[in-house]
């Protein structure tokens, strides 16, 4: 077996060195030489760098395009956010912040696969024991899911040759090490290497793998970018720690649609799946108040309803504040500025805060009218009705344009006994669902006078 040689490179410059040094020679930059690995051993299977069947050239027309077959997690959630279930050999990534449920959705999902399955739940953070408790206070079954304690990635993938588990966890991917390395783990080049390997022995045995990712203070997964390269699906829990609600978003799949959210609710007995998460988002004061209105966002492959929520004061400072909680602050200043120019209503004196009930990030254009008829109800202090829905999106010009699927936004609305909808004219469909009046509109001042007739 061949020693392993070792380089520092720069991640600024790429230069190479043969030994760590705190600045660059060539570019002067510092703490920027990572290890990497030039000359290695040969991985497991003999093969270096073999990660799975020999390389054959087809035409496009040769290549089966039949559906990829995937399995169940036993949480309707989860597998609308993995495209319908998870498929065998892939990598998936889950990141959040600490506490947020990464590791009580996993071990709920392995011991319920487990009843079916082989699985294998490795662990470098916690002990066994540790483990065990958690499984007993959800109330899990325990019989069937085997646990490891191990942080070295060369016996963790020895130990899954033999077990050949169908799922495996590895929680988390920070504590990782192979032996290949000199640096700590949790390193730029150990959490490489480490997934690198993890990935050629899920492609070479079919095992489906879930790696739990760190999260920076900034909210991005820890370690080097090139890893969501490297897996087939990135999940990111968003949420606060102390609230009810986990919100499970997918941002890369290769094997389904991306943007698409699933609901948890936290519970003392883990993370149970939220099936119609507009009913929870939708829980609002018995009497109408200003400053709310409802909107239907698009959220991958279901509609949501949402309530979004507006405070307009009278400002003392000479920049008037814009805050904004699961909108765009930057879109929020340019709306204003077409509500003042093409409504007549300035704001220019006022501070607007604006936030989107139940941790919910809208991020998409549909939120522009809804955004505006809060404001202006807030601003005028005169509620909105209660069975009022708004959305589409606003021009810079003020005129109100069509956002996809408007049709299933409306049958949402209706399902939850709203009355009246205004909407762009693009989405007005030709017979709208019963009970429900739609307002279709073409420009910003159609809308201001619907509003409040």
């Amino acid at each position: 077996m061949a020693k392993a040689k070792r380089m520092y490179g720069c991640t600024e410059c790429g230069s190479t060195f043969p030994k760590w040094a705190g600045q660059c020679g060539d570019c002067g930059a510092w703490n920027t030489l990572v290890e990497t690995l030039i000359e290695g051993a040969a991985p497991p299977s003999g093969r270096a760098g073999w990660a799975g069947d020999q390389a054959n050239i087809k035409t496009l027309a040769e290549v089966s395009v039949e559906e990829v077959p995937r399995f169940s997690t036993a949480s309707g959630e989860l597998d609308r956010v993995l495209g319908g279930g998870l498929v065998d050999g892939s990598v998936v990534l889950i990141g959040g912040d600490p506490g947020i449920g990464k590791s009580t959705i996993l071990l709920q999902t392995l011991c319920s696969i487990a009843q079916r399955f082989p699985a294998l739940y490795v662990t470098g953070e916690e002990s066994q024991q540790q483990v065990a408790m958690r499984a007993r206070r959800l109330d899990l079954p325990q019989d069937r899911l085997k646990v490891m304690t191990e942080t070295c990635i060369e016996s963790i993938i020895a130990t899954a040759r033999q077990e050949k588990p169908k799922v495996m966890v590895i929680d988390s991917i920070q504590t990782i090490f192979t032996e290949q390395l000199q640096s700590a783990p949790g390193g730029v080049a150990q959490v490489r290497e480490s997934a690198a390997l993890l990935v050629r022995f899920a492609k070479q045995s079919g095992t489906a793998v879930f790696l739990v990712g760190h999260v920076t203070k900034e909210g991005a997964l820890a370690g080097p970018r090139v890893l969501e390269h490297m897996v087939d699906t990135v999940l990111y829990f968003e949420g606060e720690p102390d609230g009810r609600l986990r919100l499970l978003r997918a941002v890369k799949n290769r094997f389904g649609a991306v943007n698409e959210l699933g609901v948890f609710g936290m519970t003392d007995k883990g993370l149970k799946e939220v099936s119609n998460p507009s009913a929870i988002f939708l829980t609002r004061a018995q009497e109408a108040v200003p400053g709310s209105v409802v909107m239907a966002t698009w959220e991958g492959s279901r509609p949501m309803l949402v309530e979004v929520q507006a405070l307009v004061d009278t400002s003392h400072l000479a920049n008037p504040r814009r805050v904004t909680l699961g909108l765009d602050q930057n879109r929020l200043a340019m709306l204003l500025a077409v509500l003042h120019r093409h409504g007549g209503i300035p704001t220019y004196d006022q501070d607007v805060f604006l936030n989107v009930v139940g941790g919910v990030k809208v991020l998409e254009t549909a939120a522009d009218l809804a955004l505006m008829a809060a404001v202006i109800s807030s601003l005028r202090n005169r509620p909105l009705p209660h069975d009022l829905l708004v959305f589409g999106e606003v021009g810079l010009s003020g005129e109100i344009r069509p956002v996809p699927s408007g049709q299933e936004r409306l049958k949402e609305a209706a399902k939850h006994g709203f009355k009246r909808a205004i909407v762009p004219r693009g989405n007005a469909p030709k017979e709208a669902p019963a009970g429900l009046a739609v307002v279709p509109v073409t420009r910003l001042e159609q809308a201001l006078d619907a509003l409040f007739e």
